[in-house]
């Protein structure tokens, strides 16, 4: 990314924003969609037709955001939000061979390489959705992937284990920032904030009109989302006590589903309390208020799409 005249955001931009709209609309996300339906009730399929449109729209918002950014910053540097750090990231990253790296092609063993990197995410796909793989076998399987990876381009055991270190050595101050939200999680958990805030909800939504309830839903699991950023645990805490208030306002559970799991992606894409954030801008060394800068835009954009979206979804 840095090579190809862009700035560090954007390269982090791809990776968060793009895997944010995913969970923002996400249609069979076993770890979303499905756990919220089944604790509400209903079928994972109910809704999905609305959801694949808040996932191609927000998609379309999402790409054309990030391409205009990386434009404007490839023919001008200084509108980057972390043009002060221009220098410093392309020496960090870089390390003085932007010019080789500018005009280098692909290798057969690079391209092998890429091969099996790709093929190491279809298996954890498949492990994590059909033979409940967690943490520890998706580690594996990476820590695996890289030795393989290794061997074939022969890298040489001293080379080998010193990339590892290396990259070991850039994940240590990562693994210290999600070590500390997890920490303010667990505060917010044992303090019971979120089951003061969902006692709050459950009151304040009784006997709303539709459109009412719907937006006012929405707007609480933007908030549950900030002190349970994980949207299985966000799923089964508010489901059970959200979903069957959507009946008295005549409103399906679908509906709540889906301003439950659209919610959770929009604040997921700045919470600091949620790992993938937090350690995407450590290794990418985008600061937390630039990463603001960058974003805060897009997040009205997708609000005020989301709204119309879950609006429109309540009329039909």
């Amino acid at each position: 990314i840095l090579a190809a005249g862009y700035d560090a955001v954007t390269g982090v931009a791809i990776i968060l924003v793009g895997a944010g709209v995913g969970v923002l609309g996400s249609t069979i996300n076993p770890f979303a969609t499905v756990i919220a339906a089944n604790a509400a009730g209903i079928p994972f399929t109910d809704g999905i037709v609305l959801r694949f449109i808040l996932l191609i729209g927000g998609l379309l918002i999402c790409i054309a955001y990030v391409m205009r950014y990386a434009h404007r910053v490839k023919a001008d540097p200084s509108r980057s939000v972390v043009s002060k750090q221009w220098a410093a990231h392309r020496k960090l990253f870089l390390q003085g061979h932007d010019e080789e790296i500018h005009s280098a092609s692909l290798t057969t063993i690079q391209i092998i390489s890429l091969i099996i990197f790709g093929l190491t995410f279809a298996v954890m796909i498949w492990g994590v959705s059909s033979q409940g793989w967690w943490m520890a076998r998706m580690g594996a399987l990476f820590f695996g992937a890289a030795i393989v990876i290794g061997l074939i381009a022969r890298l040489g055991e001293k080379k080998l284990t010193g990339s590892f270190v290396d990259g070991a050595r850039d994940l240590l101050g990562v693994a210290l920032v999600v070590g500390l939200a997890r920490g303010i999680v667990v505060i917010m958990e044992q303090g019971m904030i979120a089951d003061t805030i969902l006692h709050s909800a459950e009151t304040s939504l009784g006997g709303l009109p539709e459109l009412a309830f719907i937006n006012l839903m929405f707007w609480i699991e933007v908030g549950m989302s900030f002190f349970v950023p994980s949207s299985s645990g966000l799923a089964v805490l508010s489901m059970p006590i959200l979903a069957p208030l959507a009946d008295f306002a005549n409103v399906g559970r679908d509906l709540v589903v889906t301003a439950y799991q659209s919610a959770n992606g929009l604040v997921n894409l700045i919470n600091p309390t949620f790992a993938v954030v937090v350690g995407g801008l450590a290794i990418g060394r985008v600061s937390y208020d630039r990463w603001l800068a960058f974003i805060w835009p897009l997040l009205l954009i997708l609000t005020v799409f989301i709204t119309v979206v879950i609006s429109v979804g309540t009329l039909l």
